[in-house]
């Protein structure tokens, strides 16, 4: 009897990530990817946009988006990861290179510092794109940069002499030494949404919160708050000292951003 049929559910789970893994490779080859772009506002003032993020998506045969939490896990440590980064990527200095205003995030695995392809669509688009370097942000998750800390922060280094931006992301979530915080050198530290949503009303996450705010001052580093929903959020988060925030309260990712708008157009 073979192993898959002795753990029905084992299998069941391996055929579902194989048959997404295909979905997903497919659509790569046909470069059948995009971003939608959602900003992130800072706390200040009349709350004008600091920099957008990038989220890739992929889309199926039909031309709908394939949810990003449903492949997400299953690329990550496979080379398919590493490719959807570089599409990403490419997406990104397109939108750098379109649009002179713009300061845009990417996010990226630490596994594809050591990817060939992705280093050279990073360092071509670098060379071709004179000052994108200053405008453009390379976001970690917490959890990958503490994969491979040293060749992060080797990585870093290299980028940040050429103008390049990073932002620890989803911070909260993973396991980050606070030794290697010392030493990473983010400029960004963006809290996870899972202790944002729905502060105003959670003495806990208030606490951690609050605490992870002071530490991103103590590192300089500009804090974003993610997921924010409601304006009983976004009032606790400005008053605990945020930076800048993110989230469906402001706006959703969108795949047509304002400077693509035909207004924008007429009047640029």
């Amino acid at each position: 009897m073979q192993p898959e049929a002795r753990d029905p559910l084992t299998y069941a789970v391996s055929r579902r990530d194989r048959n997404i893994l295909d979905m997903v490779e497919s659509a790569l080859r046909r470069k059948q990817v995009m971003l939608a772009f959602q900003p992130v506002i800072l706390a200040r003032g009349d709350n004008p946009v600091a920099f957008h993020e990038g989220l890739i998506r992929v889309l199926d045969d039909t031309g709908r988006t394939i949810p990003a939490a449903e492949f997400i896990t299953v690329v990550e440590a496979h080379e398919t990861g590493r490719i959807i980064d570089c599409l990403a990527l490419e997406c990104g200095f397109q939108a750098l290179s379109a649009e002179p205003s713009l300061r845009l995030s990417i996010n990226m695995s630490a596994r594809s510092i050591g990817y060939g392809r992705w280093m050279k669509t990073l360092r071509e688009g670098l060379e071709e794109n004179p000052g994108a370097g200053e405008r453009l942000i390379l976001e970690i998750t917490e959890t990958s940069a503490m994969l491979m800390p040293e060749l992060v922060i080797s990585f870093m280094e290299e980028m940040q002499m050429k103008g390049v931006s990073f932002a620890l992301d989803d911070f909260g979530a993973g396991y980050t030494a606070f030794r290697h915080l010392r030493d990473f050198y983010f400029d960004i530290l963006k809290i996870d949404g899972q202790f944002i949503r729905g502060i105003s009303a959670n003495p806990d996450n208030q606490v951690l919160t609050k605490a992870l705010i002071g530490i991103a001052k103590q590192f300089d580093m500009l804090s974003v708050a993610e997921s924010v929903e409601t304006v009983e959020d976004v009032n606790f988060l400005c008053n605990a000292g945020i930076d800048c925030l993110q989230g469906y309260y402001f706006a959703a990712p969108t795949i047509t951003p304002p400077w693509q708008m035909p207004q924008a157009r007429e009047t640029a």
